[in-house]
């Protein structure tokens, strides 16, 4: 059957994953490990190895068809993409010109699902983003016009340009998935995410945004300029302006979810979450912050963790991977004080003195 299958270099589709059939999972294995991560009572089986080399070998597909767009940039897409599975959003900071907007786009055409770009702007309301009541004369009756958040992917482009009382309108969707109108909720699915891009605050006309809002981004990052050779080969193709209209859906957000939902039985061992908590509690005690990292963001930590170790094709979460993450995953997180901040600290250096002074425990190999 497998060798059927690879006669015309071509690979079965199959209907949760279109293109992944060579690396497809047993189907009892996906189904039970899915029933045991949302499983409420007993002891939740961890990931197999088969499982995690599956996961792995999707993942790299992921990444691949992303990167067609974004050229020599894979650590970054794969941030993107692990962030996706972890079920969180992702906020890209550069300046303009990078590829910012054109990885969010990327990754939405990667997913065959539904997606939405909301261009921030210093008059765009609340409403514009989240949805409208609007009378019906009809009916008598006032109904839901639902706003361009409620997607499966949302480019949110220049977030940092839009006002304070707009950004806040993103709180509760993007910490619960759904927009709460008139006492009525409206769920905005799964998977939802948020990708937004913002432009350095030193810039003009751009609004620092709250920590409230910040402490939702699973993951903070820049793109930055590419290196000699992925320039010269943008160069090559210059006369195709938008690199993401070749680009095929390759994954159902069906099959997002089912990805999830195995990501999340990923073997994280006691020790490793210890590590997580006190390097957290680091943060909070070091002189130069006012706010160390959160409680969401110590979960957000343990979520992004199990799906980066399945990504490298093992069923067990280790302390590099908590320290490989760190700088994307926390860094946001940190408040600094003020004199502090005058004085020259940085969340990147507080960051990095926490994670040399506490000590990582020795993990095991396998579980």
């Amino acid at each position: 059957m497998a060798g059927s299958r690879q006669q015309h270099g071509r690979i079965r589709p199959t209907p949760a994953i279109r293109g992944f059939a060579d690396n497809e999972l047993p189907r009892q294995q996906h189904e039970t490990a899915t029933k045991n991560s949302n499983s409420e009572r007993g002891r939740t089986m961890s990931m197999t190895p088969e499982q995690a080399t599956w996961f792995a070998g999707t993942f790299e597909k992921l990444v691949a068809n992303v990167g067609q767009a974004i050229l020599g940039k894979s650590h970054v897409v794969s941030l993107t993409i692990s962030a996706m599975l972890a079920e969180g959003h992702v906020l890209f900071e550069d300046a303009p010109g990078t590829g910012k907007t054109m990885l969010a786009r990327a990754l939405s055409a990667t997913v065959k699902g539904t997606n939405s770009r909301i261009q921030f702007t210093p008059d765009l309301l609340p409403s514009d983003v989240t949805g409208v009541m609007i009378y019906d004369q009809k009916t008598q009756e006032f109904e839901f016009h639902k706003g361009p958040i409620f997607a499966t992917i949302v480019l949110a482009d220049e977030i940092n340009r839009a006002s304070p009382k707009t950004q806040s309108a993103l709180l509760e969707v993007m910490e619960e998935s759904r927009v709460t109108m008139d006492g009525t909720t409206y769920e905005a699915g799964r998977p939802f995410m948020v990708l937004a891009t913002q432009n350095p605050i030193e810039q003009a006309g751009t609004y620092r945004l709250p920590e409230a809002q910040l402490d939702r981004f699973l993951v903070k990052t820049s793109i930055g300029y590419p290196d000699h050779t992925s320039t010269v080969q943008l160069l090559q193709g210059a006369s195709q302006r938008d690199r993401t209209s070749t680009l095929q859906a390759i994954i159902t957000p069906q099959a997002v979810s089912e990805m999830a939902d195995l990501a999340a039985t990923t073997h994280t061992d006691a020790a490793v979450l210890e590590y997580i908590s006190r390097l957290c509690e680091e943060t909070r005690n070091a002189p130069e912050t006012r706010l160390g990292v959160s409680v969401r963001g110590t979960i957000a930590m343990v979520r992004i963790a199990k799906v980066w170790a399945a990504a490298k094709g093992r069923n067990y979460v280790l302390p590099d991977d908590i320290k490989e993450l760190a700088p994307y995953v926390w860094t946001h997180r940190l408040v600094i004080d003020p004199e502090a901040e005058f004085a020259g600290s940085t969340a990147e250096v507080i960051l990095a003195r926490v994670l040399a002074a506490v000590a990582a425990p020795q993990q095991r190999a396998t579980v």
